[in-house]
C-alpha cells in the first residue's frame, strides 16, 4: 500500500530521506534555521535502532561524526554558515581519510551571525574550498520538499560509493518551506553500501584503490586494525613524507570524482531547445525564476531555465553547449555572485552573462528576474 501524501518541512524531509537511506548515528550542535533536523534526528533515531548525540559544539560535531563512520555506521550532520565555517578542517579530514559522510548546510544570511532566521545562497563557494588544499567536492542543492527527501538519499549513495563527505546545500526556504510529499515506499528507494574488503585482515591495505579508484572501507571493530590520520599517507594509512606519495594521493582523490562525473552531476532543464535567453538558478530561487520564465513565455519571449542540482561539480559541458546556443545567461542566486562565476569562467567568451542578485534577506521574486530578462532583450 502506498503511503499517504504528508504535509512535511524541507528540514523534515531530510531527516527522512536520511533515515530511509540508512542514516543510524547523528551528532551536531543546533543552530537556525536547521535546528528541526537535529530535533527530528533526536525524535527519530531511537525507533530504527539509532543514535543521536547533540555536542558541545560544530568542530566536536563533524569529529563525532567522522568517528562513528569508521565503524561502519551511516552519520550525518547539519548546520548553517557559523557553523558549517567551523566544520570545515574536519571536512577536509573526512576527505584525505576518505570518510563516508552527509553534512546539510540549511544556508542563511551572512557573514558571521548574520541574518539567522533569512534566506541565502551564501555558501556555494564555501562549500567548494571551505577547507584547505585540494580536494573533491559532492555537494547537491534541492528546490522542493520531495526533492530535499531524494537528495538526501543521493548525499548518502553518493558517500557511500566514493567514499568522501558529501554536502547538501539547503537555503532557509527549502528547509522550513511545507509541502505535500508523496514519499517512496522503502522497496523505491536505491541504497548503496560502502565496499568492504573481501580479503583478510592481514592482507588488507586501508587505502589500496580499485580500478575505480575507490578503496574499500573495513568498519573499526571487525578486526581489521588499520591507521587513521589527516597526514599524507600511503597505502596503509601510515603517513609518507615522500612527494611521490602525496602525489598520487591528492590526484587520486580528485580523479575518483573526475573519471565518475557523469554519474555524480545532474541538471533539469526547462524550454532550452529555442531559448534565445537561459535563466540559471538553483535552490528556492529557481522557482521564482520557473515563474518568471512561464509569465515570459506567455508574452512570446523565448526564455528556458536550466537548474543545477548537481552544483559542484559543475556541470560544466551542459552549460557550454547552451552557450553557443543563446544571447545570454541571466545567473538568478540570493549573494553577491557566486555561482555566476563559474559560468563566466567557461562562457565568458561565448555568450552574454547577466546577473539577478539580492542579499537583503529577502527571496529573489519572480517580477526581478523577469525585469532583467526584460532589459537583456
Amino acid at each position: 500500500m502506498k503511503k499517504e501524501p504528508r504535509l512535511m518541512q524541507g528540514n523534515e524531509a531530510c531527516v527522512e530521506g536520511a533515515i530511509a537511506a540508512g542514516m543510524r548515528f547523528y551528532a551536531g550542535y543546533p543552530i537556525t534555521p536547521s535546528t528541526e533536523i537535529a530535533e527530528l534526528s533526536a525524535e527519530k533515531l531511537p525507533y530504527v535502532g539509532g543514535r543521536f548525540i547533540q555536542m558541545e559544539d560544530e568542530i566536536a560535531g563533524m569529529a563525532a561524526t567522522i568517528g562513528a563512520a569508521l565503524t561502519g555506521v551511516k552519520c550525518m550532520t547539519a548546520t548553517s554558515g557559523p557553523g558549517f565555517s567551523l566544520k570545515q578542517e574536519n571536512i577536509g579530514y573526512a576527505a584525505i581519510a576518505e570518510i563516508p559522510c552527509v553534512i546539510v548546510d540549511v544556508q542563511r544570511g551572512g557573514p558571521s551571525t548574520g541574518q539567522p532566521t533569512c534566506p541565502s545562497q551564501g555558501d556555494v563557494m564555501q562549500a567548494k574550498w571551505g577547507t584547505h588544499g585540494d580536494h573533491p567536492v559532492i555537494a547537491l542543492t534541492p528546490s522542493s520538499v520531495k526533492e530535499t527527501f531524494d537528495l538526501t538519499v543521493r548525499c548518502f549513495n553518493l558517500a557511500e560509493k566514493y567514499r568522501m563527505p558529501v554536502i547538501l546545500l539547503l537555503d532557509e526556504v527549502i528547509g522550513h518551506m511545507r509541502e505535500k510529499v508523496q514519499l517512496p515506499e522503502a522497496s523505491e528507494i536505491e541504497i548503496i553500501d560502502r565496499k568492504r574488503p573481501a580479503c583478510s585482515s592481514e592482507e588488507y591495505l586501508p587505502f589500496k584503490p580499485e580500478e575505480d579508484l575507490v578503496p574499500p572501507m573495513a568498519d573499526f571493530g571487525t578486526g581489521y586494525r588499520y591507521h587513521v590520520t589527516g597526514l599524507v599517507h600511503d597505502e596503509t594509512g601510515f603517513p609518507s613524507n615522500s612527494t611521490k606519495v602525496a602525489d598520487k594521493l591528492i590526484r587520486r582523490l580528485v580523479d575518483k570524482i573526475e573519471m565518475h562525473k557523469d554519474d555524480i552531476i545532474q541538471w533539469e532543464e526547462e524550454n532550452t531547445e529555442d531559448a534565445e535567453i537561459i535563466i540559471l538558478s538553483y535552490g528556492c530561487v529557481a522557482r521564482a525564476a520557473r515563474t518568471a520564465m512561464k509569465a515570459l513565455r506567455e508574452k512570446g519571449v523565448k526564455v528556458g531555465l536550466f537548474r543545477p542540482i548537481t552544483i559542484w561539480p559543475f556541470p560544466e559541458e551542459r552549460v557550454l553547449e547552451l552557450a553557443g546556443k543563446v544571447k545570454s545567461i541571466i545567473v538568478a542566486e540570493m549573494n553577491l555572485g557566486q555561482l555566476v562565476l563559474e559560468v563566466e569562467r567557461l562562457c565568458n567568451n561565448i555568450t552574454k552573462i547577466d546577473r539577478v542578485n539580492k542579499v537583503s534577506g529577502e527571496i529573489i521574486y519572480p517580477e526581478e528576474i523577469a525585469a532583467k530578462v526584460e532589459e537583456v532583450l
